[in-house]
């Protein structure tokens, strides 16, 4: 007796259809699983046959098979357990279903037969789409988040006896519906507002030049100054998501289980904050069955690392590569996979160990060695430094500026120029494959950054006094199209070359 269903394996930030095959010869009870499960796959055995018996279906002692083909793509999770039992049950000829092959089924099974909620479920919804399933049945908890791709009926279930009737037309169930633009039409609810810190003009206007152009950030000053406050604020100045963004970034984020219940989608960029102590592995991602890291996680938003000395260096090198190319590529013997990683690098240090180096504040006068200085900023290596576009200081702030009545500008005022900003590079790049200036390639710096003459003896200077790398020159060349753009300036003149050299004068202050 043979039955079969139809399901998904994720396979990095995507997923794979698995046809599941059940298959039942007499002789002494053996329960069987190939096709490559892990171990999560395989203790499936117990919670399905326990399911089904306390579903009110007849589990009798034969030799069973369920193979998992493609037998050559390894299968992790739990969201195999439905359509087991479902196959199962109809080897045994318990059930009738017609059009099982025209269903992806996915969900959790518990002893008792109810259905539980699962990572992963957007792709797959988006690989039923794609393969042109007459529906998805998917746990209750996850059908608004399968529901947002349009064109895709998902019908949530609640047990293994609900999917069971559905599936054999003997009850009906509507599919979920949600309403796609109300979701990006609702305001982001957030007590925070770059109009609550007070004075840091300058490192404000650095971090609207990155907002604006997605560039990374490095703010230094000592303790108290408010570099955390103002990297937690920055979110609220960048864009909203586009859809395609929202999709990419909801992906990445429902493989490793962080959408939530109540949430189909992701409507606000991410902002992750890893502590000091993160490994290497947990930053990048990976593992025996390749999972994303904080670096995937931060996709289409803010990765921001605070006190940035204090992480290992190991830790820091492994962030070069998705820096450079916004993805992240982990390979194994038996497959190789992508994560996307394009976010915006944000991070903050003190100027010294005791965090007092240079500064003016009474009572705080840096007391650390030379060579303890040294050993705290060489922690930070030069081809890191070199792909962050723009360095800061943050001073401390003073007593009449903490006393007085904050002047500046609100977030959504500081985001209607980033806006614009980002719908100028936006219609730039439509035919390029890039959406910001910090992600142009040397052709494209070649096209659209040509400074005048001014601006590159500005330029020739900065490389010769400040001993500038080849990167750093192009992004530099960067931050002025940003600067620029903010101007709606189509040409990169001497004043948008000079702010933006302004921005690497920590290379030499601090490093050099």
């Amino acid at each position: 007796m043979y039955g079969q269903t139809k399901s998904y394996a994720i396979q990095g930030i995507d997923a794979e259809q698995i046809t599941v095959e059940a298959d039942i010869k007499g002789g002494l009870f053996r329960f069987s699983m190939v096709g490559l499960p892990s171990n999560t796959v395989k203790e499936s055995r117990d919670r399905v046959s326990s399911a089904i018996k306390n579903s009110g279906y007849r589990f009798p002692a034969h030799n069973y098979t369920v193979n998992l083909a493609p037998a050559d793509i390894r299968k992790d999770g739990v969201a195999l357990d439905l359509p087991i039992a479902i196959a199962l049950l109809c080897a045994m000829d318990q059930v009738m279903i017609h059009d099982i092959d025209q269903y992806g089924i996915i969900g959790e099974l518990s002893l008792d037969g109810t259905v539980h909620p699962v990572r992963g479920v957007l792709p797959v919804a988006v690989a039923a789409w794609k393969d042109k399933l007459k529906g998805l049945l998917v746990p209750y908890e996850n059908a608004e988040e399968a529901a947002v791709i349009e064109g895709l009926a998902v019908y949530p279930v609640t047990s293994l006896n609900e999917a069971v009737n559905f599936l054999e037309g003997t009850i009906h169930i509507n599919p979920v519906e949600v309403d796609r633009e109300g979701i990006f039409a609702r305001l982001e609810d957030t007590m925070i507002d770059m109009f609550d810190v007070k004075g840091q003009y300058h490192v404000k206007r650095a971090i609207e030049v990155a907002a604006a152009g997605g560039h990374n950030l490095l703010m230094i000053g000592p303790p108290g100054s408010g570099k955390t406050m103002l990297a937690r604020r920055i979110p609220t100045i960048l864009p909203a998501l586009s859809l395609e963004e929202a999709l990419s970034t909801t992906k990445i984020h429902s493989v490793a289980g962080l959408t939530g219940s109540k949430q189909g989608i992701i409507t606000q960029r991410p902002f992750r904050s890893p502590h000091h102590t993160i490994s290497d592995v947990a930053l990048i991602g990976g593992g025996s069955y390749p999972k994303p890291g904080e670096v995937s996680l931060s996709h289409n938003g803010v990765l921001f690392l605070d006190e940035l000395p204090e992480f290992k260096k190991n830790v820091l090198e492994v962030l070069r590569q998705p820096l450079e190319d916004g993805v992240v590529t982990i390979s194994r013997a038996t497959q190789s996979l992508e994560f996307p990683a394009e976010f915006m690098l944000v991070a903050s240090m003190n100027p010294c160990p005791c965090g007092y180096y240079g500064s003016d504040i009474p009572g705080h006068s840096c007391s650390c060695p030379i060579a303890a200085i040294q050993r705290y900023r060489s922690r930070i290596s030069g081809p890191l430094l070199d792909r962050i576009d723009i360095h800061v200081e943050v001073p401390a702030v003073q007593y009449d500026e903490l006393s007085s009545v904050p002047t500046g500008e609100h977030s959504i005022t500081i985001r209607k120029r980033v806006n614009a900003c980002r719908s100028v590079q936006v219609e730039r790049f439509k035919d390029e494959g890039i959406f910001c200036n910090a992600e142009m390639n040397p052709k494209q710096i070649r096209a659209y950054c040509k400074p005048d003459d001014a601006g590159k003896q500005i330029l020739k200077m900065a490389m010769e006094k400040m001993g500038l790398s080849a990167r750093a020159f192009d992004r530099i060349l960067k931050v002025a199209r940003t600067i620029a753009d903010l101007e709606n300036s189509e040409i990169v003149s001497t004043p948008h070359i000079s702010e933006a050299v302004q921005y690497r004068s920590l290379d030499q202050k601090f490093w050099g």
